[in-house]
């Protein structure tokens, strides 16, 4: 689609194209989006793109996105700390948080085990976990993967390398709909799945 165009637009629309779910045709119309805004209305999203990237960074402890670190729920003391809800992504962690169900501590993985994408459990922040489990006074690891197969197989992975060390491994109840993705469950039924966890 970019090669009827050259230059800046053909660069814009490459650009764009890369972006998760915007495909040839969707990159199209936000380019031609953007070139009929105003030039500070552009400016000001490209500054809201910088700003974010220079300026957001994981947390030391619970590697979520943060502006300060340690993050604001690793440094809140009202939090319980012998609860970790382990969550694939930073955006599950909001998921969580909408649902005012959860008082615990959090661990992103920052993904899952999937062989076929080449993805281990060492280009996950799963030693992370277990380094952190055995310094703190962690008693329980809700693992809140998603429920698929990538999911589970993530799950029954961190079963087997945290029970030995005498933690209770629990996994979110079944009434998600298996296969779908955290960031799209409403409030009531992911808060309803956090309260029938299952020990692992």
């Amino acid at each position: 689609m970019s090669s009827y165009y050259t230059g800046p637009l053909a660069n814009l629309i490459g650009e764009l194209n890369k972006l998760p779910g915007i495909g040839p045709k969707s990159a199209q119309r936000l380019a031609f989006y953007l070139l009929q805004r105003p030039s500070e209305e552009v400016h000001r999203l490209a500054d809201s793109i910088l700003e974010a990237k220079e300026r957001i960074r994981f947390c030391s402890t619970c590697y979520n996105l943060t502006e300060q670190n340690p993050c604001a729920i690793c440094s809140d003391e009202q939090r319980n700390p012998e609860v970790v809800c382990v969550v694939e992504q930073a955006r599950d962690v909001v998921a969580f948080e909408r649902t005012r169900g959860f008082r615990g501590k959090y661990h992103v993985l920052q993904g899952v085990i999937s062989p076929i994408d080449g993805i281990g459990p060492e280009k996950l922040r799963i030693k992370e976990l277990v380094k952190r489990v055995e310094g703190e006074v962690v008693k329980e690891v809700v693992v809140a993967t998603n429920l698929n197969a990538e999911g589970d197989v993530t799950a029954m992975y961190l079963a087997r390398l945290l029970k030995p060390l005498g933690i209770k491994v629990t996994r979110l109840a079944q009434g998600l709909p298996v296969g779908s993705d955290l960031e799209y469950a409403d409030e009531v039924t992911l808060g309803k799945a956090l309260e029938g966890r299952r020990e692992l």
